[in-house]
């Protein structure tokens, strides 16, 4: 299984904006895509403009195919200009 979290910094008059659109983004791929395995949206207890995205793909290119996608680009288009994005990780579970 391959796994990614990022985490998200949202200007904060944007907040619910950003959530309604991960968690859109989140639905749609998990029903479209046969790859999507998991999707979740984790608010930061101690900061409230963070939010953490932790994503779980059958493969690497399940999750090729989801940042290919329409669903990804959609989202990145519509919280790009009032958030900011740190990759945290990227991997293949260690099951050896």
């Amino acid at each position: 299984m391959y796994h990614i979290a990022v985490s998200w910094d949202v200007q904060p008059e944007r907040v619910k904006e950003f959530i309604a659109a991960a968690l859109k983004d989140g639905r749609e791929a998990g029903a479209a895509e046969e790859g999507t395995l998991r999707f979740e949206l984790i608010a930061d207890p101690e900061n409230q403009n963070r939010f953490y995205l932790n994503e779980a793909y059958a493969d690497e290119a399940a999750f090729d195919a989801h940042a290919a996608g329409e669903f990804f680009k959609e989202f990145f288009a519509e919280v790009g200009p009032y958030s900011e994005i740190s990759w945290l990780f990227k991997g293949t579970t260690v099951t050896e």
